[in-house]
């Protein structure tokens, strides 16, 4: 019993100091920053292919940091490891029907997981600060691995409504085992994603928001 009490103790360890980490970090879309750049992560799509709803909460949010002037881009960064399973694609699709303009709106076909995103947006495309926008409860992970791989992030809620408990329980139970892995990858592993030729966002510290 004390072992299983100490191995969950150690497991909480790595959420708690995401947390802590991130505090002063985490903005409501209309307290946010200028930002120059949103970092969406991908969440999802219903069988159909259409974003999921908390996926679709994420392009709204980002579409509405758009139009507030509070970014000039959007990179949409999720999964397209099959055919027909294209989160990027659904992303713009919607954020279109939103009103973004298309040359607002960059993809990343290969985000498959957090640290992937945040990997490939700096080695890619060339981003050194952003915004990120997902839920409260995904916020402290992915500033903390952003953070620890060279980025300079802020995180804006895109908590658009009120999720049914059973759900938003599980994605807070989801990020303990989640966030120890990425611990695991940040100072262990150091995996590479999939990477491929820079194509930079943006000129050379051309991502740096302007004061």
């Amino acid at each position: 019993m004390i072992v299983i009490i100490l191995l969950l103790v150690f497991s909480l360890v790595p959420a708690v100091i995401t947390y802590i980490d991130s505090m002063g970090k985490r903005y409501p879309l209309g307290l946010s920053p200028v930002g120059k750049t949103a970092i969406v992560f991908g969440a999802g799509l219903y069988r159909d292919g259409s974003p999921s709803a908390v996926l679709r909460d994420r392009v709204k949010t980002a579409v509405e940091l758009l139009k507030a002037g509070k970014v000039e881009k959007i990179l949409m960064s999720g999964d397209n490891s099959y055919v027909d399973y294209n989160e990027p694609g659904a992303m713009q699709k919607y954020a279109l029907e939103l009103g973004a303009p298309e040359s607002a709106i960059v993809l990343d076909y290969a985000g498959r997981r957090t640290y992937d995103t945040c990997y490939r947006a700096k080695e890619i495309f060339g981003i050194t600060n952003a915004i990120l926008v997902t839920q409260d409860y995904h916020l402290p992970r992915a500033l903390f691995i952003c953070k620890h791989l060279g980025l300079n992030t802020i995180g804006v809620s895109a908590d658009r409504r009120a999720y049914t408990f059973g759900t938003y329980l599980y994605w807070r139970i989801r990020e303990i085992p989640a966030t120890f892995t990425a611990f695991i990858d940040l100072f262990v592993r150091k995996p590479k994603p999939i990477l491929g030729d820079p194509l930079p966002i943006y000129p050379p510290d051309g991502d740096v928001p302007q004061s």
